[in-house]
């Protein structure tokens, strides 16, 4: 099991999407709302694997004394425009204060105790296959930038959950995409999309039956589940369904989760 923990923040805020938008999102955060002493986790589409390694290490370098000055933590999970070896490989982002983190990873802090598990459907993959800069993987060093990576689906780790179970009571999940009981029920473009991507359709359907399970698990396992945030969508709504509150962020969006009881 992957379990970081952050004993010394004091607040928690998830970020929406920010498709490599870095140096915006730290410069928001610490600069400009002055946020202190936080975990910071983006709920996907952080935009790794469209660059060089090398350029990843360039935003930590140029942006790692401003975490440090506002004693902040930026951990990011994987969304659909991701490269999955970034999270899941051998050499993920590792730092102190900037870090990707595996599906099923498990954050602590503030009395949170949070399940991260990444990955959609990218509905424009039949235009990101067929652009000239994609690179089917096995042909290539698996951290070349690319367009599309087929792998980028969520999936149902039972022995993860299980592993996880018998030492922690989840009570936030942050997640890319969402179940399939709760907003957008369909994401915009999908439609237009499957014109010209005859599997679309049922991927998507899958994707969230995906999430539906991982939702069905925490609840037929006693996980007191207080607050899901997660992005994808591009839009904002907030509902609470059966006890616990459904967030999706839009683009850049911040939504602070309190401290636990």
């Amino acid at each position: 099991m992957n379990h970081f923990d952050f004993p010394e923040a004091q607040s928690i805020v998830v970020v929406g999407d920010i498709h490599g938008d870095f140096n915006k999102l730290i410069h928001k955060c610490c600069i400009r709302y002055k946020v202190r002493d936080a975990l910071i986790v983006v709920a996907g589409d952080c935009g790794f694997g469209f660059e060089r390694p090398g350029y990843y290490e360039r935003v930590y370098e140029r942006n790692r004394r401003f975490l440090s000055a506002s004693n902040c933590w930026l951990v990011m999970v994987r969304g659909n425009h991701d490269n999955p070896y970034y999270f899941n490989g051998p050499n993920p982002i590792c730092h102190e204060r900037f870090m990707t983190v595996p599906d099923y990873s498990l954050l602590t802090a503030c009395g949170r105790k949070m399940l991260c598990v990444g990955g959609a459907v990218s509905l424009d993959r039949a235009l990101r296959r067929n652009s000239p800069f994609y690179h089917p993987l096995g042909l290539d060093d698996p951290l070349c930038p690319n367009t599309y990576w087929s792998d980028e689906p969520p999936y149902f780790d039972e022995v993860a959950l299980n592993e996880i179970t018998e030492r922690f009571a989840i009570d936030t999940v942050i997640t890319h995409t969402a179940p399939s009981l709760c907003e957008r029920i369909v994401k915009q473009g999908l439609f237009y999309f499957s014109v010209d991507d005859e599997d679309l359709l049922s991927d998507v359907e899958q994707e969230r039956h995906t999430l539906d399970q991982l939702y069905d698990y925490l609840v037929a396992h006693h996980h007191p589940l207080r607050d899901w945030v997660y992005a994808h969508f591009h839009q904002s709504w907030h509902y609470e369904i059966e006890g616990v509150m459904f967030n999706t962020l839009d683009v850049m969006e911040f939504r602070e989760i309190r401290e636990g009881d």
